[in-house]
């Protein structure tokens, strides 16, 4: 029987990405439809390693220990306060 932890210690950066791929497409990269058991599955690693292995910190990720990082309107004002979006010319308006 496989070892998860095992399997998440050692996947390499690009498999994860392509899991996560895989997890929002729902496809795997040469177009094969997951089943749904193989949606599960692959949810699931892509879970673990970012509670693992990233320090995620953006809303609704995976937190390191597992926790779904949830921010409030507050934290998300305060998080895109004076970004910029899109600028106009006088002369496009």
């Amino acid at each position: 029987m496989m070892d998860i932890n095992k399997v998440i210690d050692e996947m390499s950066e690009d498999v994860y990405q392509k899991m996560l791929l895989a997890a929002e497409i729902g496809k795997w990269e040469d177009g094969t439809a997951l089943s749904d058991e193989q949606k599960e599955h692959t949810l699931q690693v892509v879970m673990l390693y970012q509670a693992r292995r990233l320090q995620q910190k953006d809303h609704f990720t995976i937190a390191s220990g597992g926790q779904i990082n949830e921010l409030t309107k507050a934290q998300l004002k305060r998080e895109f306060r004076g970004e910029t979006i899109a600028e106009f010319k006088q002369e496009d308006l």
